[in-house]
């Protein structure tokens, strides 16, 4: 896997606390509280459009996600870009930046899921 699909998945799956970006769709499937104190783990469905891209962002916790369809790179800054495809997993560590661009020709879907700190926001954009 590489780390652009990765970032790709982390950015489509930020859900509603980043403004929708033109070409990628959040919704939030479900969210519920976990046995660790303050944390909260969030599913989200992502779609990103062919060519468009997440926008650099992190999160109060870590994203793990899995790519349904299409392709795309993973830009977790640090790392060397990630290529995703179909059956691809990642971890995204707390607080990391990332972006992701989708690289094919289709909509690339993903299931992500955030283990977060409740009441913080889900995302947050980088600078």
């Amino acid at each position: 896997m590489k780390l652009r699909s990765v970032v790709l998945i982390a950015v489509l799956a930020a859900g509603t606390a980043l403004a929708q970006t033109p070409g990628i769709r959040r919704s939030v499937i479900q969210k519920a509280d976990l046995s660790a104190p303050g944390r909260e783990a969030v599913v989200a469905k992502v779609e990103l459009d062919a060519g468009a891209t997440a926008g650099r962002h992190s999160h109060p916790g870590e994203e793990i996600g899995y790519v349904l369809e299409g392709e795309g790179d993973l830009l977790i800054y640090g790392e060397d870009p990630r290529h995703l495809e179909v059956g691809d997993s990642y971890i995204i560590p707390a607080g990391t930046v990332h972006d992701a661009i989708n690289t094919g020709k289709s909509t690339m879907r993903l299931v992500s899921v955030f283990v977060v700190e409740k009441g913080k926001p889900m995302a947050t954009p980088a600078k």
